[in-house]
This record gives C-alpha cells, sequence and structure tokens, in this order.
C-alpha cells in the first residue's frame, strides 16, 4: 500500500500541485511570522544587553507608596549618594543620569522620532563611555548639545548645525558639538536621543542637584552581585533599591520578548487563517482525488485490501504532499522574514543589526504544521472511500449523498448555526469585555454552522443568478447547472474566500463606525477650536496657556490640568478646569444637577458618581497631593467619553496644593472659529515648538482615522494570504472539475459547442462559485460588525452602526475578479482538449 501510495503521489503531480501551494502559503506565512519576530526580538535584546555593558549596578530611588490620606511620591537621588556610590569598595566609577522628553525638530521644523520615542539625557564628562563619540566633542554649557548618529544621518544634521528642540519650555536653538553611536532601543526604533552636559541637563529636566539613576561600574575581579551588596549596606535604606546590570538585560529581554509576543500572536492568527482556509482546499482536492479514484479503490479492496489499509493509503499521500509543502514553506518563510525585516527598513523603521534567526522551533513548527494540516484535511475523504463497499464503487452507486446524510448535515449545519447567532446576540447584552469570549465563540459556532449548511444555500443562491447567466446563452446555462452540479465541492470552495471576506467586511464595518462615533464624541464633547498638548502626551508648562490667553483672536481658554488625590481611600485623579470658561469649551450632557464649577462646587462624570454612590448635592472630603483636605460638593453629573472624564474642579481650588502644576491639554476658542490663519498665528505664538500640537477638533479626528486606516491595511495585507489561498482553491476545483468533464467537454465540442463557449462556460461557473462566497462572506461580516458594535456601544455612548457601501461593492468586485483571474488556465485547458481523446477518455 506504501508503494501503491507513492505511485499515485507521482502519477498525480499536476492534481497536488495546488494543494502543496495552498498548504505551502500557509506554512511560509507561520514559519514567516516566527522568523521575522525571533529576528527582531533577538537584535534588540542584543542591543538592550549592549547598552548594559557600562552597568554594573544601577541605583534607583524607591518608589513611594500611597498610604493613608496622601499620594506618594519618588524621590530623586542625590550628589551626596552619587559620592557615595562611588567610594564603596568593589567600585571603580560612578554616573549619574538624568533623562527626559527632549523634542528635536528636523530642517522643516517638524518633529522627529513620533513624540514618545524623543528623548534627552546628560553626556557625562567629557568622555562618556555610554555614547562613544563619532564625531566632534562633547557638549558643554546652556548652547550646545550632542546628538545621536542615526538622528543625525536622518535629518542630515552635522557637527556644527543649529538645532531647534524643547524640553519642557521655550523653544532651544543649541549648537551641535557633537555626533555620538549608542545601542538606545528607542534610537533603534526611530527615535532620537539629545545629550546636554549634566548642570544644563539637570536644569533643563527640573532636577537641580539631582539623578533619576546612578550607574555604578565595578572594579576588575569584583563581581555585581558583591558590588550590589556593599552599595545596598553603603546607601541609605528606604530611599533607594539596587539592580545588577544582568538583572536589568534580563528584565529588557523579558519586556521585548513580552512587546514581541503580541506582534507574534497577531501574525500568527492570521496565518492560522490561511491554514483553516487551506484545510478547505486540502480536503475538498483529496476528496476529488478519491472521488476519481473510485474504481481503483474498489480494486484494491477487491484485491485483499482493508478498509484500514485504503484510509492508510491516503494519509501517506497526503504526508508525502504535507512533508515537500512543509519544507517549500518553511524555505519561503525565511525568506518572507528576511523580506519582512528589510520592508520595516523601507518605511522608514530603524531594526538594531543582527542575523536572521531560524530556531529548530521553527523548523520543526513548519514541518509538523505543513504534515498535521495536510493529513487532518485527508482523513476524512480517505476515511469515506474506505467505507464504500466494492461492488458499490465498480458501479458508482456511491457517487450521490444518501438523502439520510443531507439531512443529518443540514440538520447538523442548522444547530451549529442557530447556537452560533443565539451565542452572538446574547454576548450583544454584556458590558465591554464580560462579552468577548462568547461573541468570538459563537462566532466559531456560526462560521462552522454556515459551512455546513453551504451545499444547501448554494442552490437558491445560485440560481438567484440564472437571470443574468441566460443572457450568455448555452455557455451560461452549463456553468450555472455545473456550479449546482456537487453542492460540497462548491461549498468547499466558495467557503475558503467566504472566512477570508467575513473578516475584511467585519473590520471594515467596525472601523467605519468607530471613525464615526468618535467624529460625533469630538463634535459633541468639544466647542472649542483647538486642543493643545504635548506631542509625547506629557504635560505642559501653565505658561502655554497663558501665552495663548494673550494671543490675538483667542477669546476663551482652559486648562485640563490633572492632578492625583485620595477620596474615601482610594486614589482618584482630579482634572483643574477654568470653571467660569468650562461651559462654553466643552458641551457635555448633563443627567444631574448643573454644570458649574467654582469654589468648592465640582461636577463628576456619570461612572465616578455612580463608584461612589454620588448625586447631585452630595458632598465629600478629598486629601489633595500635599496632604491637606477639603469638602467638595457635586453641583452635577455629566455623562463623560473617552475625551472628556472625571472629577472636575477649578483650578483656583487646585493648584495651591499642586508643587508643580502642569496640564495635560489647553483648549482654545477664537473669535474667528478654526481656520488655517488661527492655527498657524496660535503655533507661532508658542514660538512653532516641534513638542506642541495644535489641534482642531478635525485634526484630532483624522489623527484617529490615519491610526484606523493603517491599521486596516496592514489586516487587509495579512488578510491578503487568505485571499491568495482561496484563488489557489478555486483554480484547484475548476481544474479537477474540467478533468472530470473531460468526456462530457468532448461531446459538447462534438456537436458545436465553440472553443470560446467553452471557456465562458467555465469562467461563468468560476464567477459564479466566486460571488457565492462572496455574498456569503459580507453578509457574515456585517453580521458580525454590527454585532461587535454593540459590545462597544455599551462602552462609546456615541456608538453608531456605519455600513461602508462603497467599499462592501469593492470586495464583491474582488470576489468576482477572484472568479475571473482564477478560471483563466482551467477555462484554457478546457477548450484546447482534444474532443476525440475527451470522448474515449473514461
Amino acid at each position: 500500500m506504501f508503494r501503491t501510495a507513492l505511485r499515485n503521489v507521482l502519477a498525480h503531480k499536476a492534481r497536488l500541485l495546488m494543494t502543496v501551494l495552498a498548504v505551502m502559503l500557509g506554512v511560509a506565512f507561520v514559519s514567516g511570522t516566527l522568523v521575522f519576530t525571533n529576528t527582531i526580538s533577538d537584535a534588540y535584546q542584543q542591543s538592550s544587553a549592549k547598552g548594559f555593558d557600562q552597568v554594573d549596578v544601577a541605583v534607583r530611588p524607591e518608589s513611594g507608596e500611597d498610604t493613608g490620606d496622601t499620594v506618594g511620591r519618588t524621590p530623586d537621588l542625590t550628589e551626596a549618594q552619587l559620592r557615595t556610590s562611588a567610594k564603596v569598595p568593589g567600585a571603580a566609577s560612578a554616573i549619574g543620569v538624568v533623562n527626559g522628553f527632549t523634542a528635536l525638530a528636523d530642517k522643516d521644523g517638524k518633529l522627529i522620532g513620533g513624540g514618545f520615542q524623543s528623548q534627552g539625557g546628560n553626556y557625562w564628562g567629557t568622555d562618556d563611555p555610554r555614547y562613544p563619540l563619532k564625531e566632534g566633542r562633547a557638549p558643554h554649557g546652556a548652547r550646545e548639545v550632542a546628538i545621536d548618529s542615526e538622528t543625525a544621518r536622518r535629518a542630515g544634521y552635522a557637527v556644527g548645525d543649529t538645532v531647534r528642540m524643547s524640553v519642557d519650555g521655550p523653544v532651544l536653538e543649541p549648537r551641535i558639538t557633537g555626533v555620538f553611536t549608542t545601542d538606545d532601543g528607542n534610537v533603534a526604533a526611530g527615535g532620537s536621543l539629545a545629550l546636554f552636559d549634566t548642570a544644563t541637563a539637570q536644569k533643563l529636566f527640573g532636577k537641580t542637584g539631582t539623578y533619576d539613576e546612578i550607574d555604578v561600574k565595578a572594579a576588575p575581579g569584583t563581581s555585581q552581585t558583591a558590588l550590589k551588596a556593599a552599595l545596598d549596606r553603603a546607601l541609605p535604606r528606604g530611599t533607594t533599591e539596587t539592580t545588577t546590570g544582568e538583572r536589568l538585560a534580563d528584565d529588557q529581554a523579558e519586556l521585548i520578548s513580552s512587546q514581541m509576543s503580541g506582534l507574534k500572536q497577531g501574525l500568527l492568527v492570521f496565518a492560522g487563517i490561511a491554514l483553516f482556509v487551506g484545510t478547505f482546499i486540502i480536503a475538498n482536492t483529496f476528496t476529488m482525488l478519491v472521488a476519481q479514484r473510485t474504481k481503483e479503490l474498489a480494486l484494491l479492496r477487491a484485491v485483499g485490501a482493508s478498509r484500514r489499509q485504503v484510509t492508510r493509503s491516503v494519509l501517506i499521500e497526503a504526508f508525502v504532499v504535507g512533508a515537500v509543502a512543509g519544507v517549500s514553506g518553511l524555505v519561503a518563510g525565511i525568506g518572507i522574514g528576511a523580506g519582512l525585516r528589510s520592508l520595516m527598513g523601507g518605511l522608514g523603521a530603524t531594526v538594531p543589526d543582527g542575523p536572521l534567526v531560524v530556531s529548530p522551533g521553527t523548523v520543526a513548527t513548519a514541518l509538523v504544521v505543513g504534515v498535521f494540516v495536510t493529513m487532518l484535511a485527508a482523513w476524512l475523504p480517505g476515511r469515506r472511500a474506505a467505507k464504500i463497499p466494492p461492488v458499490a464503487a465498480m458501479s458508482s452507486v456511491h457517487a450521490k449523498a444518501t438523502t439520510k446524510s443531507l439531512v443529518l448535515r443540514n440538520t447538523l449545519g442548522a444547530l451549529f448555526s442557530a447556537a452560533g447567532v443565539t451565542v452572538v446576540l446574547y454576548a450583544t447584552t454584556l458590558s465591554g469585555s464580560d462579552g468577548q469570549a462568547p461573541m468570538g465563540f459563537g462566532a466559531v459556532l456560526l462560521i462552522i454552522g454556515v459551512f455546513i449548511l453551504t451545499p444547501l444555500l448554494s442552490r437558491p443562491l445560485i440560481a438567484a443568478a440564472a437571470p443574468l447567466l441566460r443572457a450568455f446563452g448555452v455557455s451560461g446555462r452549463l456553468a450555472r447547472q455545473n456550479s449546482v452540479r456537487n453542492p460540497r465541492r462548491t461549498a468547499a470552495t466558495a467557503s475558503a474566500l467566504m472566512i477570508g471576506l467575513t473578516l475584511i467586511t467585519g473590520m471594515t464595518v467596525m472601523a467605519g463606525s468607530l471613525q464615526k462615533s468618535i467624529d460625533k464624541m469630538a463634535s459633541a464633547a468639544i466647542r472649542a477650536d483647538y486642543v493643545v498638548s504635548m506631542a509625547n502626551g506629557n504635560e505642559l508648562s501653565p505658561g502655554v496657556e497663558r501665552k495663548l490667553k494673550d494671543t490675538d483672536g483667542v477669546t476663551t481658554t482652559s486648562p485640563l490640568r490633572n492632578a492625583p488625590s485620595r477620596i474615601d481611600g482610594r486614589t482618584e485623579y482630579l482634572t483643574g478646569v477654568n470653571g467660569s470658561a468650562i461651559g462654553d469649551l466643552t458641551d457635555l450632557k448633563v443627567d444631574d444637577g448643573s454644570f458649574t464649577v467654582g469654589g468648592d462646587r465640582v461636577v463628576v462624570d456619570q461612572d465616578t458618581a455612580d463608584s461612589h454612590g454620588w448625586k447631585a448635592g452630595s458632598a465629600f472630603t478629598v486629601h489633595y497631593e500635599d496632604g491637606k483636605a477639603q469638602r467638595l460638593t457635586v453641583a452635577g453629573v455629566y455623562e463623560g467619553n473617552e475625551l472628556i472624564q472625571g472629577i472636575m474642579l477649578d483650578t483656583a481650588a487646585l493648584t495651591p496644593h499642586q508643587s508643580d502644576p502642569a496640564d495635560m491639554q489647553v483648549m482654545v476658542k477664537t473669535s474667528g472659529g478654526a481656520s488655517g490663519a488661527t492655527k498657524d498665528r496660535l503655533e507661532k505664538a508658542l514660538g512653532s515648538n516641534p513638542a506642541i500640537r495644535v489641534q482642531s477638533k478635525e485634526d484630532l479626528s483624522e489623527e484617529i482615522a490615519q491610526m484606523f486606516t493603517l491599521m486596516l491595511n496592514m489586516l487587509y495585507g495579512l488578510l491578503a494570504m487568505a485571499v491568495i489561498v482561496a484563488v489557489l482553491g478555486v483554480i484547484n476545483t475548476l481544474a479537477m472539475s474540467v478533468f472530470e468533464r473531460s468526456q462530457e467537454i468532448g461531446m459538447l465540442r462534438a456537436i458545436g459547442l465553440e472553443r470560446r463557449s467553452v471557456k465562458r462556460m467555465v469562467r461563468l461557473e468560476s464567477l459564479v462559485i466566486s460571488l457565492f462566497g462572496g455574498v456569503l462572506g459580507i453578509g457574515l461580516g456585517v453580521f458580525f460588525g454590527w454585532a461587535a458594535g454593540e459590545l462597544l456601544g455599551t462602552r462609546m455612548a456615541t456608538y453608531e452602526l456605519v455600513l461602508p457601501w462603497a467599499r462592501m461593492a469593492a470586495f464583491l468586485a474582488l470576489a468576482a475578479a477572484v472568479g475571473v483571474l482564477a478560471a483563466l488556465w482551467p477555462a484554457r485547458r478546457a477548450a484546447r482538449l482534444n474532443m476525440l481523446q475527451a470522448i474515449k477518455a473514461e
């Protein structure tokens, strides 16, 4: 039986090619994902490990704790602690580290590094071992700075140039005195690093005479553990904590690994989808192969082969196909991994240098997935073939499914579908994360149910296309009959495309609805013309509001000033606002009381009020960060959202209790409304600061829209793999169908059907099958998009379902294009059949 199975594989190379390709693409996606994520993770880990070469022990302030009614604060490290650290036995040197956000502009005035990756720090002395100088010298004084070599290369800066930057105040224009190299992960990810001398850095970052960290280098012969123990004895307990460089490197490696695991899991989900779609194609292919060899298998049974041996022969074929697909998929996956890394560089993302990582686990996974998926998909056709009695197989009595099997299939499909719809609808009644798991489970049940029912659904849906097919004459009628001749085959082929379009449509519906909801939220909650904030989400200096208030055309301003506090024994964040102006700058619906902020009167969002049991007129005691307490009264309860929420009180009540007041945002209303000229005037008033963003409501919506668009485009690219696999499935089905109907096509040609009519028949058949899968996929996608939106609506009051008709039409056109392209080769093959040889074929 083993030799027989191998001969069958070699005898049907062309038939199995498409199956190998389908499995290979899925395996390539899996192995490519593993190679790519392992390579990037290893590169970052190696890079971060180099960054700790100069650190044997790091001394950091011990984090403050929330105790009683006061809010804990983290102290800075002092100059005395630095001197103590440098003098402990076993210490060779100690460096005081100061760091903070530093926005660096390119030559066009645009921010480099995306905000959160824009960092600044101190260069220690004239030769800092952490940052080897590539050009120039160390910075000295407030008007000098050194920048990293990657930023210099990307922005076109050189030693001697003047650069615009901002830390937490006015725009600075220091001269670049040095360019250094670094293994900093933010720089490797496309950020920037600017270094000042220590005194200047301490002044700019508000840490005069103090440090964020002390890095201690061990003397030769002293271990990191011994040095850590010495530092623990020398430094005051309860104020500092020490960590070895090895521990820091390990922690960083774990952090990188966990961050990469999210990306890896996301990519593997799409690889799984591609494999899932490929499974249908494999099962379909082996079903057709077994059907074509029915008499051959019956003959084997007649000469003594057992059912188990017949099943085993089919599984051996699947094993060979899976092994070939696994090996070729692994090779292709290595290429995909290398290509994705190069693509990241082409898109401007900087990745540390490092070798391509192909781990033994990746190799084993590729081979196991390829073989396992193929054998699993081939097992049912093999088992079905083994159960056919030899006599029945010889006379083809088995050819049609029995009424009992059809009833059983349809009943099972109806039960799965009904259960799936019920669970999904139940999930929509839940709130937030509680409904995610039930909805996912219900979606899987519904997809399985629809897949089982697809043969039943194919007849009425394809029949609906009959009027259009009649326009193509005989070719159209034959195409309709061929597409419903074998409903199971049509169903398996259409299901592959259905799954891909279900996911694409569902995500498009959700993204469009979310965007509409956010636009609605911004227009409903904000009356201000502009919102001013830091590019990295950090706090603004209170001076920003003062400058904006003095700008021509500005009529009203209010900060959104966050501050921690203690209420009822737990931490709550307060939002300080301009009580007399906040009502003109926002448009929040008040459910209880009035929107009045001033003195000891505050307004609270509904969720916070519910958590404390407050309503209009309720009074509570707040303990500010300086430890002082005040009795406040709830004037009103409003409906909060993702843009505005929390406890609002007047800045006159909040600011006296803050040691370092700072604003998260400033809302601005102007006399002329939002316009390009007004925005330019506001930006110039702030010194054209690269660290500060001035955004209108349209800008806020557009920023979110760009994020959604980028995410959708990435998902479309990943799901394209599933669509490609589906295309192979349609090609495979049509090629098999043409092979099976060789005699029939020969007869049609003999009685006068032209070659172009044969081609048209095959193309129309492909088009009908693809559109059938497209209609099912788009329908399911809309249902899942609606259901997921209902779940989101429990957390987003402005959520509104939006059906992207234009995109859904494009997806249907995509399904049609899949059908047309997939039919090119099978149609050409059918038209070129020799009619006499075809008529003689069995």
